[in-house]
């Protein structure tokens, strides 16, 4: 088993006689994003502090790199947290200073950095994380999102190999949670760094997480893979996995992937061996030539929209959809056999090519992305495939995936839609 990163063996932290961390023991492990979920007031917070050496354990041990930090010489602790950077839940960016001057800052204060590689720096980062139009500006003139964007490009100007997010998504409406989500987990992959999270809201751990661990009544839970949260049998699952599943139907109309397994399992054995079901897979495609050239907005909003049109055509006949990755939407249709199927999803590509064309067009923050940055294709492809109550939905679902064609294509540029 690989060493983990960080680790905490019994780590106990009071306040005025009052526990918040009681015997804490978790393990992180080096390039992978690590989710810390629980209530709100759990604690979450006060244990990456923990980490980031901002508290001090009143008992217990913590481990970097496998050497007990009580070990560690304090030239060492200065090196391992320069390696590290921090993005405040309040954003903490400066009032008095630009966006640009915001990201730069860490470089100014830490770094011995010429002017020249600074500027280099900083805007490589503002173009990242679509900060261009907004460079001059003050905090108090950005919209919430635009301020977490600009903390993020801040805390990973410094190119840091750990970055510690605190609720990087609280006061987000639930498709800039998506977004934000999405481009944290893009910059991870891209520049490799080890990402903890904390939200007591739920993320979207199950797109974005190698790990996930639980917070509940003072200690850590839980420890593991989503899928293996999945089938965590707790009191934690009552009160904290319902909110994910809130999440979920609210950034959606769908089902989180949970609940819809559950559903799926419960439906099959009401169904007799020989009894047909199906499986619909929606993705749409090229997402990353989409967040490219419109950012991650755009590409949350397509999906959102697509949800909602998969949801009113197949929703209303019993079908139980959820997302399955970031493009990807999975729907069950219990009760119809592949024919039924195929005459529904006709109905809803005829829906979109009417309906779906006209939302396009009245899409306004597209429209202006578009014409600053030139045509972009939006492509949804749709596969079908029927299994009987035998059958397993990961291996009808494999097969629907096999099936999959593109149903609807349009070209937005300037002068409008093509279809």
């Amino acid at each position: 088993m690989t060493e983990p990163l960080i680790e905490f063996k019994d780590v106990t932290k009071s306040f005025d006689g009052n526990v918040v961390l009681d015997g804490i023991n978790l393990k992180i492990y080096e390039g992978e994003v690590t989710t810390i979920i629980g209530l709100s007031g759990a604690g979450k917070s006060v244990l990456l502090k923990h980490i980031i050496g901002l508290l001090t354990a009143d008992s217990g041990t913590i481990y970097y790199r496998g050497t007990p930090v009580s070990q560690m010489t304090r030239q060492e602790i200065k090196d391992a947290l320069a390696k590290m950077s921090y993005m405040f839940q309040s954003n903490a960016l400066f009032d008095s200073l630009t966006v640009y001057e915001n990201i730069a800052l860490p470089l100014q204060e830490k770094t011995n950095l010429g002017k020249d590689e600074i500027h280099r720096k900083v805007m490589a980062r503002i173009e990242q994380a679509e900060l261009a139009a907004e460079i001059d500006k003050f905090p108090s003139e950005l919209s919430g999102g635009m301020q977490k964007r600009a903390a993020l490009a801040r805390a990973l100007v410094t190119d840091p190999q750990i970055v510690l997010f605190d609720e990087p998504t609280t006061g987000q409406d639930p498709v800039r949670k998506n977004a934000i989500l999405g481009m944290i987990a893009q910059y991870q992959r891209k520049f490799g760094f080890t990402a903890i999270l904390v939200s007591h809201e739920i993320p979207d751990v199950y797109f974005i997480s190698n790990r996930v661990l639980a917070l509940y009544d003072k200690k850590i839970v839980f420890q593991g893979t989503p899928e293996e949260l999945e089938n965590f049998d707790h009191p934690f699952n009552d009160e904290v996995i319902s909110s994910l599943e809130a999440f979920q139907k609210e950034l959606t109309g769908l089902y989180s992937l949970r609940q819809f397994k559950m559903l799926n399992s419960a439906q099959l054995k009401r169904k007799k061996s020989h009894e047909p079901y199906s499986i619909v897979v929606f993705t749409l495609e090229d997402v990353n030539s989409i967040t490219a050239h419109l950012g991650h907005d755009a590409v949350h909003e397509a999906i959102r929209r697509m949800c909602l049109y998969v949801d009113k055509h197949f929703g209303i006949l019993g079908g139980l959809s959820t997302r399955f990755n970031t493009s990807e939407i999975v729907t069950m249709l219990p009760h119809s056999d592949i024919t039924e199927t195929r005459s529904i999803l006709d109905e809803f590509v005829k829906d979109f090519k009417g309906q779906g064309i006209s939302d396009l067009r009245n899409w306004t923050g597209v429209r202006r992305l578009v014409a600053m940055s030139g045509p972009v294709t939006f492509t949804i492809a749709a596969g079908i495939a029927e299994g009987q109550a035998v059958t397993k939905v990961e291996t009808v679902i494999g097969a629907a995936r096999e099936n999959k064609k593109a149903i609807w294509t349009a070209t937005m540029s300037r002068q409008g839609v093509n279809i």
